[in-house]
């Protein structure tokens, strides 16, 4: 229940709690579920470390006592467990061992649940989770939050959640992260558009829409050369494989507190993923086709390659940065990427020449000093003190403009996603398996009314597009090219005039890539093209639908009886 003024009632709550001692203990269960909870969140859900201290505080009481062991809070804990019906509470409580007095842990919930049902009605939380799904979560804050200066506590309630007393009184920036993390939760939980399930759709979407946001990663690259991270035979597959260089992680290749120690092992493989000589894939082109009608709004690439560039893609943001340019690590200055191309092609690392030539003249100048001291101390001594600080003035490395693991991606990533969610009509996936954040949460941010469409390999399993087209993208795009009566823009320095009586006549995708047609999965909405690795993922689906099928069926033979008239029932019963 609310009061008037549409503060919660906490009041009841608390008065539960404090009717004997064994009640503080009792919420002190529900208390550590919870918590468990939103610590576990904090790996999704972007936290600063004083909401973490915030939130850890009171985990002992006044006399030191722990309320909560640590050890309740290793265990792992989704979200859904903020939102578990009371029955399920009960019992996750019950499991633990910490409640003497399970009947007043009911009670508890009880009170909980029934301060959350009165909260809100079913029509006003449409309008907020349309809202939220819609416009995000900036917009969600601003409106409900700010605007109408709802407290947190109870917008709380609309997303199934009811706050233990013990963290209704934590921070602001706690209370907001609470809400973030509710928020994060329903925006991961899109539901497909069902009207859009067939290739033909697909190629409607292309068509009908003006304002094309494509999504991609390594998957577009493979085919010129380059590896992808992820796979079985991919970068990290293959740096582990290897074992040449001294790594506890493969990714520690990519991480900038170990590039800042030993940056000779990044630069003895970058020319590996360097883009020297590298031509557009098909992808590139597709893209570049939709600029070309003016349709694409904007590429956000993974790909640290810049073959989008190389294509001639304008609308392109790098969200992971790239080669293109370089930056020292210690004075900040920028240079033109080529400029340490020589170094990465020799496994050189390369320093900034504005650092080098710093540190040369103040050496002029301590040499000097240490000459001049050398007068009067005798030259044996300058000699040892000249050693002592030969290395005393650092030079700086210079650091391609690549997006490491520890470091935030530009703040151009963030404006362009605010400045593009509300102009977005379609959204297209192409060859990422979408683990990395913040990229990977572009579809979570993006309206859900948005069509979306995958383009990949593998499945992508814990998203939810309208369209799956799995397979070798390049084939994809090319029957999707030939579906649309799209010419692919030919590869950078390939351009050939070809005499219009020369050219063939049109032939369908299968005919030109020597492949078959796609393959629908039993009713779905996925298809499978050449080079498609589906495995227990699509068979689960076609299993679904054969079961589907089945209770369809059944279904449609027990309505025929009640259907029938009296006089067909009166000689079948006479």
């Amino acid at each position: 229940m609310c009061t008037s003024n549409g503060q919660p009632n906490v009041s009841n709550v608390h008065e539960t709690a404090a009717e004997n001692d064994g009640k503080q203990k009792a919420y002190s269960a529900l208390y550590a579920l919870q918590l468990r909870a939103f610590i576990n969140a904090a790996e999704d859900v972007d936290v600063d470390p004083d909401t973490i201290e915030d939130l850890l505080d009171g985990l002992e009481d006044g006399d030191g006592e722990e309320e909560v062991h640590e050890s309740d809070l290793d265990e792992d804990l989704d979200l859904e467990s903020l939102a578990l019906p009371a029955h399920e509470q009960h019992s996750a409580i019950e499991e633990s061992g910490d409640l003497d007095d399970l009947e007043m842990e009911t009670e508890v919930i009880k009170r909980l649940k029934q301060e959350a049902d009165g909260a809100w009605s079913k029509e006003e939380i449409r309008r907020m989770m349309h809202h939220l799904k819609e416009r995000g979560m900036s917009s969600f804050v601003r409106e409900y939050v700010i605007t109408q200066n709802i407290p947190i506590v109870k917008l709380l309630f609309a997303f199934g959640i009811s706050l233990c007393p013990e963290l209704r009184n934590k921070q602001p920036q706690t209370m907001l992260y609470f809400l973030r993390v509710a928020m994060s939760k329903e925006l991961h939980l899109r539901e497909k558009l069902p009207q859009y399930n067939t290739v033909a759709d697909a190629v409607s979407l292309i068509q009908a829409s003006k304002r094309v946001v494509v999504l991609t990663g390594a998957g577009i690259s493979v085919s010129c050369g380059i590896p992808d991270f992820r796979s079985h035979n991919g970068l990290y597959a293959m740096l582990k494989e290897r074992g040449t260089y001294d790594l506890d992680d493969p990714q520690q290749m990519f991480d900038i507190h170990y590039f800042r120690e030993t940056p000779a092992v990044f630069y003895s493989f970058a020319s590996q993923i360097y883009p020297s000589n590298f031509t557009p894939s098909p992808c590139h082109r597709f893209i570049k086709a939709i600029e070309d009608r003016g349709k694409l709004l904007r590429n956000y690439t993974q790909n640290i390659d810049t073959l989008e560039t190389l294509t001639g893609i304008t609308r392109v943001l790098q969200c992971h940065g790239s080669f293109a340019t370089a930056t020292c690590i210690q004075c900040r200055r920028r240079i033109p990427g080529t400029e340490i191309e020589k170094d990465i092609m020799e496994h050189r690392v390369p320093f900034c020449t504005v650092c080098m030539e710093a540190k040369k003249e103040a050496e002029e100048v301590r040499l000097a000093a240490f000459k001049k001291k050398a007068k009067k101390r005798g030259r044996k001594e300058w000699e040892e003190g000249s050693d002592e600080e030969e290395e005393a003035i650092p030079v700086g490395v210079m650091k391609p403009d690549i997006t490491f693991f520890g470091e935030k991606l530009a703040d151009d990533f963030e404006h362009a996603l605010e400045d593009d969610r509300d102009k977005v009509d379609l959204l297209i996936v192409i060859g990422t398996s979408l683990r990395v954040s913040p990229v990977s949460e572009i579809l979570s941010h993006l309206p859900h009314s948005v069509p979306q469409i995958l383009i990949n390999k593998t499945p992508v399993r814990h998203i939810n597009p309208d369209i799956v087209l799995l397979g070798n993208a390049d084939d994809i795009v090319q029957h999707l090219c030939e579906q649309l009566a799209w010419e692919l823009p030919p590869p950078v320095g390939k351009r050939l005039e070809v005499p219009s009586s020369a050219r063939p006549a049109k032939r369908t995708s299968g005919e030109m890539m020597g492949k078959t047609e796609p393959v629908r999965v039993a009713k779905s909405h996925v298809w499978l093209f050449e080079g498609a690795e589906g495995g227990k993922w699509v068979r689960d689906i076609e299993e679904r639908f054969v079961q589907e099928n089945v209770e369809s069926e059944l279904r449609t033979m027990q309505g025929r009886v009640p259907n029938e008239g009296p006089e067909a029932k009166k000689s079948r019963t006479g």
